[in-house]
């Protein structure tokens, strides 16, 4: 696989070995996982699965037993070139919220933001002036599947209701909807806008694909560890059953697990939307991984305070402190004030965007609850419009923000949504937290391990003795002493700012700039004598206006390549695996001969309905109409494109994916014993291919040859004639892997490439309106800014003289 580069990372630079992939099979995860009562996945630590992803995770030997250093507050990092940054969200308001206080502050530095989630959060986005596109997707029917189905197996009542093909359409719906946040217009003021970046939460889904189509950088930020680490388990992993060399194997192990169930019941969905999108499908060994693989950015939304960064994530992970914006300027209505000074502080009890089935069983127990405690509350209304009988020490309450009203609460109960977390931990308040589903049960922990409340009571098992309980703890001078511990370390931490200068750390900002315009993101590549010049929508418009290019002489620029390759690891499992694709699929292609023809057939035996007549009779079938030879035509026609593609099948496995597995997997092999295969760069088109393939043939046949004495020799002096033997062994394998893949691959390259150039023919919709939404955004742009006649002619000049240099 090919991945994105990270900043300024030169083209084909060395790939790490991935999270999981070359190990699995995907039959493996039917045995390796189920829900637990608590909303996480049951990861049994003995099935296949997690013993092959074991393998990896003991090749690692990060230092796990020393805290890193704490963050410190930082400094803004700026960004001299000003893009255009769609935010992608999907989940209810507690995750839109941070990424609101990201936008203003990607604002301030001169980006353009447009915020893309659900259609109900509009009026929120734009009420702090920021854009808004909507995806689709109604936030509470996710959020009462996900309390239905807490894990990531559905239940069976779930699965007989027919729920998982309607979440399915519904994600379907928010990934087309994430696509066209990046090209349209803005759909009330029809401003043009086309994304120089993305900045996305990773259940959007949408955020790397978006991003491989248009060629620009992404970086995901999410709340809840989602990046494989041997410190803690993943949070929707619940660890049973077997035994492994250690807990922290077993920890990494289950982000595996979890990756793979969800690649399962969404790749599907996912590959159908890349192929509307004119891209080609994610491998199935890759779809799980994809993020880790491409080493895409990551910043972690929460406090160091809570939970430091592990020193197993590398460089491109950042953990930033909770996002929060400046407090709210917010006056509570005269009976809210009067309730809050009229007895000792209130407990906070609410469960924000949650959809219960029996909001009165869920009021019932918090009542109860509250009277055994002793203790007045505040009760949140919330997606499940809880409400009960009037009583003195009750206040129900609806909106009302958060980071105001728990500056009035002795402790807050609610359900272990990051935003609502950190912001009572940020108030100094004890918390209980009652976990649904997600994220929620691993806030649970991180608060219980930090002593600022007790251990989280699952929904499913709440009740007023256990409620009761956890309130009395919240106000023990202990469980205060240490919220107001945290509080005072969140409070010198900087989330938005870090978060920031994450984003602008990771940007490839060399590859980005204009070559006119410097402080514009280039979008456009003008090729001349094989030079490029990069130029900005806005110059490219200005060049347009003045004559001076034409648009068939450049073509949009991928500023952050993005290329996904089914990768190979060893030539047994690589040729077995595309062996086993090809066959699988002239297998379908096989039956597809035979069962077309029939449902031609069986379509003109249904013939024509006729209309119901006015008495309301039932349709009768009307086959007067049914041409016995179109019948015969259209048959024969199915069982001919069946047959094409049988062909095409067979000679793409024969001639292209069998032997390229091959060719890579012998260049990959010298890892499995301690040697770095080396690179030479991505193949996407028929050019690259050749380049590749003979790189790759002289230096197989280079480093096999030269292994064969250099190996020997170094294994001489390092130990004598036992080491010159290991090194003539070492050698030998050597020459026994590099040489096979130069000879494989001087043919397998080029016709790899080939067969992406005749794709790519073929993948033409998505790259034409591309071009067409940037050629609109460039001339508004240029509108916008009001660019004068001089500053015009100055572009034309620049643009000029910088041609004469690629003429020289």
């Amino acid at each position: 696989m090919g991945k994105s580069p990270c900043p300024e990372r030169e083209p084909g630079a060395p790939q790490t070995p991935p999270p999981y992939a070359p190990y699995l099979d995907p039959q493996l995860t039917a045995e390796s996982g189920d829900a637990h009562t608590d909303g996480r996945i049951d990861v049994r630590l003995d099935s296949k699965l997690a013993k092959s992803l074991a393998q990896i995770a003991n090749q690692q030997q990060e230092d796990l037993h020393h805290a890193p250093p704490r963050a410190q507050p930082e400094e803004p990092i700026g960004c001299d070139v000003k893009l255009n940054i769609i935010i992608q969200i999907v989940g209810s308001r507690g995750d839109v919220q941070p990424f609101i206080a990201l936008g203003n502050a990607l604002q301030s530095h001169g980006h353009r933001v447009r915020i893309a989630t659900h259609n109900v959060f509009e009026n929120f986005v734009k009420e702090s002036y920021l854009e808004f596109f909507p995806i689709g997707g109604d936030p509470a029917q996710l959020m009462a599947y996900m309390v239905k189905n807490p894990g990531l197996i559905p239940q069976i009542k779930t699965l007989r209701d027919g729920e998982i093909k309607k979440k399915q359409v519904m994600v379907a719906e928010m990934l087309t909807g994430c696509w066209r946040s990046c090209i349209e217009d803005d759909p009330v003021t029809q401003e043009p806008f086309v994304a120089d970046a993305i900045i996305a939460n990773p259940p959007s889904f949408a955020h790397i694909h978006c991003a491989q189509a248009l060629g620009i950088p992404v970086h995901l930020m999410f709340t809840m560890p989602w990046s494989s680490t041997k410190a803690f388990p993943h949070p929707l992993a619940n660890l049973q059953n077997g035994s492994m060399e250690t807990p922290g194997t077993a920890n990494w192990v289950s982000y595996g697990v979890v990756e793979w169930l969800t690649w399962q019941g969404l790749g599907d969905v996912i590959n159908r939307f890349r192929s509307s999108i004119d891209l080609a499908p994610v491998p199935r060994t890759e779809g799980p991984c994809l993020a880790e693989a491409l080493e895409i950015p990551m910043t972690y939304c929460w406090s160091p305070a809570l939970v430091p960064k592990p020193r197993d994530w590398p460089d491109h992970i950042d953990v930033c402190g909770f996002f929060f914006s400046d407090p709210p300027d917010y006056t509570p209505p005269p009976d809210l004030a009067e309730f809050l000074q009229s007895g000792p502080p209130p407990v906070y009890i609410g469960f924000g965007s949650i959809v219960v089935e029996d909001p009165q069983k869920l009021i019932d127990t918090v009542l109860a609850a509250v009277s055994r405690a002793g203790v007045r509350a505040i009760v949140s209304k919330g997606w499940s419009e809880l409400a009960g009988p009037a009583d003195y020490n009750v206040y129900y309450i609806g909106d009302c923000p958060h980071g105001w009203l728990f500056q009035h609460v002795s402790a807050v109960v609610h359900h272990g949504g990051a935003g609502t977390t950190a912001c009572g931990l940020l108030n100094g308040r004890p918390t209980t937290i009652v976990p649904f589903f997600g994220d929620q049960p691993f806030w649970g922990d991180m608060v219980a391990k930090a002593g600022a409340g007790p251990e989280p009571i699952p929904h499913a098992m709440l009740d007023p003795q256990n409620l009761a309980e956890a309130i009395q703890f919240c106000l023990t001078p202990e469980a205060e002493a240490a919220a107001q511990e945290i509080a005072l370390k969140m409070k010198t931490e900087s989330g938005v700012v870090t978060a920031v200068n994450s984003f602008h750390r990771n940007l490839p900002l060399k590859r980005m700039r204009c070559s006119v315009i410097p402080g514009q993101p280039a979008a456009w590549a003008y090729t001349r004598k094989k030079q490029s010049l990069t130029l900005s929508k806005a110059a490219m418009n200005v060049l347009i206006e003045y004559k001076r290019i034409d648009t068939n002489q450049v073509k949009c620029y991928a500023i952050n390549p993005i290329i996904i390759e089914n990768r190979r690891w060893d030539p047994l499992t690589g040729v077995l695996s595309a062996a086993t694709s090809t066959g699988t699929n002239m297998l379908q292609s096989t039956g597809e001969m035979f069962y077309n023809p029939y449902k031609e057939f069986k379509k003109s035996r249904t013939g024509n309905l006729s209309e119901t007549d006015s008495s309301g009779s039932t349709p009768s079938v009307n086959r007067s109409n049914s041409d016995p030879f179109q019948t015969a035509a259209n048959m024969a026609g199915a069982t001919l494109q069946g047959f094409g593609k049988f062909s095409a099948t067979y000679f793409r496995g024969m001639i292209v994916d069998i032997p390229h597995a091959a060719a890579e997997g012998f260049r990959r092999a010298p890892q499995l014993y301690g040697e770095k295969p080396k690179e030479y760069g991505n193949v996407h088109d028929w050019k690259s291919g050749a380049i590749v393939g003979g790189k790759n043939f002289v230096g197989g046949m280079t480093t096999g040859i030269t292994g064969m004495i250099k190996h020997p020799i170094k294994g001489f002096i390092e130990e004598g004639r036992e080491g010159a033997m290991k090194g003539l062994a070492r050698g030998a394998l050597g020459m026994a892997t590099n040489m096979p893949s130069a000879g494989i691959g001087l043919m397998a390259y080029p016709f790899h490439g080939i067969s992406k150039s005749i794709e790519a023919a073929f993948r033409t919709k998505t790259p034409k309106e591309i071009v067409s939404a940037r050629l609109r955004e460039g001339f508004a742009l240029t509108e916008r800014i009001q660019l004068s006649k001089e500053e015009k002619e100055e572009v034309v000049q620049v643009f000029d003289v910088l041609l004469s240099s690629l003429d020289a």
